[in-house]
Formats: structure tokens, C-alpha cells, sequence
């Protein structure tokens, strides 16, 4: 664990297995600086138990930036499970994960990520009270946060059309979405309601087939959808998709999108930077979901000072594309040494 790349001085990493349900896990706590770590559970058919580590260690440090740049009282962490997951045994095993959230007594806040359900954390909440995205109350946000972090989205794709397009719309603009889950199926509808052309693809062809018939998309291809000819790139699947070996082949001006870990190493944000392509940090674009369970947790946050809070995503992209501009380094980096600035200054002396 030491020895892995993605190890940046985490706090604790918890290994969990079940006997009892076949529960394999990992619980990776980023930092609590700002406050209990808080991120999402991912259930991903990994091929070794060393990429599933791997996956937790990258996530929980991106939680830690995203919520440090959203303003949030909130650490990163991130749980993910080894699948797949037997379905006669699937609540039972996420049970087993509650109580293992429990064991950390605070320290980790779980909610909803990539295969993960509401009724996955309805599961774990009869084992911890250290979870989110259940539902929301009255008038309150919370449940699936894919619609919120979709919005997000949107306000990221809008930004980055104005700052390296200078258009103040979406009308026309020719944009690419890859995956077409819960995130990029709300955002192609978002997309197509401010009028932008849509290009989209997804593994799940009956999936593609769908979205495209509501929003009026062209159907890409999975493995070119990055490196199309459009305006803007919005990748949405899963991470690593941005490769010092594949930079040269983006030809979108902009690339904005849901996914986690865009760029496989900071060599190539270097590289996307070097081409002019501008990049909106993907940690800052998808805040939208973990805005809307934490203040769910919480038990505040009323739906409009949500969405405010997601909509000044926008803002926050723009302060960053400026500072690069200036200065002339990469906009991840901007982004990162913003985001460890705000984490370090929350550290008691």
C-alpha cells in the first residue's frame, strides 16, 4: 500500500472481508482535516485485488480535493467492493459494509457511487448511521445523486464553452459524451435542452439506442467517442481515460465531464495543457452528487441553497481556467495545489 502511486499520506486504510457474505472491500480514509471523510462506494469487477486499492487510494484523495474546492466541512474517503456481488446475497453484503462503516466510529461517510443503489444504502443504514443518499426529507435534497452531479456537469460544460470557445450558450456547440449511466444519461438530456448537438456512446448498446431516441444524439463509437471532432469532450464513465499516448488524439477544444480520474498521470495534464486543450478538473465538475448527500446528512440544506452551491461550480472552473491563463501552468495543477492549500490551512498548527 505504501509502495502505490496513488498513496499520498492517507490516514487509514481499512481491508474488509466478510466470510459470512463474501464481502471483499476497501475503505481508504483520505484525510479529515476538514472534516469526517466523505465519499461514495463503488462496486467494480476489478481484475486484481491490487487495482481495487489502487482505485480506493486515487478516489479518497479526489474526495478530499472535491470537497475541499466545494466549500465543504468534509474529508475524502471512499469505500469500494470487489465484485461482482451474488444477488440473493447483495444486501446482506451491504450490511456487512455498514458495519464496517461503523467500525471507523465517524471517520467515513458513505453514500451511492458507480453500481451502488439507494436500496444498497438503505442496507447499510440498518448497520451505521454514517451514510447518506437514502431519500430526501420534505423539502430537503438527497437519495441518487446522479441528477445533481449531472447539473454539476452541465454548469462545467457551459464554463468551458466560455472560456475556450467564447460562446455564452450551448446552442449548436458539437459536444461528445462517453457513458451513459445514471450521470451521463441526465446530463444528455440537460445537453439537449439547451440545444448543444450530441454525439454519445456506451458498452450498454441498448443503453445508447435509448438516450439517443430522447435526445435526438448520434450514436459514436465506444473506443474513438474521446477523440472525436466536436467542441467539447465530456467523458463520464469510468477513470485513467487520458494517456500521455493518447493526448495527441484529442481534437475537442475542451474537455469537461463525470467521470473520476480523468488523466491516468499528471503527465498527461501536462500534455492536454501543451495542446491547448483546456481541462476543467474533474473533481471540480462532479461535486454536484457529494453537494447534495452531504447536506442530506446534514440535515439541511434546503434544495435552493444546493443548487447554488452547484451551480457556482461554474465560478469555480472560471477562477481556475483565469489563474492558468496567467500563469501558464495546467489547470490541474492549479486545481490540486488550490485544493491542498484549503486542506493544509484546516490542519490545526
Amino acid at each position: 500500500m505504501f509502495d502505490d502511486p496513488a498513496f499520498d499520506a492517507h490516514e487509514r486504510v481499512l481491508f474488509v472481508n466478510d466470510a459470512a457474505t463474501g464481502l471483499k472491500a476497501v475503505i481508504a480514509v483520505h484525510s479529515t482535516a476538514l472534516g469526517p471523510s466523505a465519499g461514495g462506494c463503488r462496486l467494480w469487477t476489478y481484475e486484481t485485488a491490487g487495482n481495487a486499492l489502487h482505485d480506493a487510494l486515487r478516489l479518497s484523495r479526489g474526495m478530499s480535493f472535491k470537497n475541499a474546492m466545494a466549500g465543504l466541512k468534509f474529508g475524502g474517503g471512499k469505500a469500494v467492493i470487489l465484485g461482482p456481488l451474488e444477488p440473493a446475497g447483495r444486501a446482506a453484503a451491504f450490511e456487512a459494509l455498514g458495519a464496517a462503516v461503523q467500525s471507523l466510529n465517524g471517520a467515513y461517510i458513505t453514500a451511492e457511487d458507480v453500481g451502488v443503489t439507494v436500496a444498497d444504502m438503505q442496507a447499510v443504514a440498518r448497520q451505521t448511521s454514517y451514510v447518506c443518499g437514502l431519500g430526501p426529507a420534505g423539502e430537503g435534497v438527497g437519495g441518487d445523486p446522479s441528477p445533481f452531479t449531472a447539473r454539476g456537469v452541465l454548469r462545467a460544460i457551459e464554463a468551458s464553452a466560455k472560456a475556450a470557445l467564447g460562446r455564452g450558450d450551448l446552442e449548436g456547440a458539437r459536444i461528445a459524451v462517453q457513458g451513459l449511466g445514471a450521470v451521463g444519461g441526465n446530463l444528455c438530456h440537460l445537453l439537449a435542452d439547451q440545444g448543444a448537438r450530441l454525439i454519445v456512446a456506451d458498452i450498454n448498446k441498448a443503453r445508447m439506442d435509448q438516450i439517443c431516441d430522447e435526445t435526438g444524439a448520434a450514436p459514436g463509437d465506444v473506443e474513438s467517442i474521446l477523440f472525436t471532432d466536436v467542441d467539447i469532450v465530456s467523458p463520464c464513465a469510468l477513470g485513467a481515460v487520458f494517456t500521455t499516448d493518447n493526448i495527441d488524439r484529442v481534437q475537442a477544444k475542451a474537455i469537461a465531464g463525470g467521470a473520476n480520474n480523468q488523466l491516468a498521470t499528471r503527465e498527461a495534464g501536462a500534455a492536454l495543457a501543451a495542446r491547448g486543450v483546456l481541462y476543467a478538473p474533474d473533481y471540480v465538475v462532479n461535486a454536484g452528487g457529494i453537494i447534495a448527500v452531504t447536506a442530506e446528512y446534514e440535515g439541511g440544506g434546503d434544495k435552493k441553497s444546493v443548487m447554488a452551491n452547484i451551480d457556482a461550480i461554474a465560478s469555480r472552473l472560471e477562477a481556475i481556467f483565469e489563474q492558468a491563463k496567467t500563469t501558464g501552468a495546467p489547470s490541474y495543477k492549479i486545481a490540486d495545489q488550490m485544493a491542498r492549500d484549503i486542506i493544509a490551512a484546516a490542519r490545526p498548527a
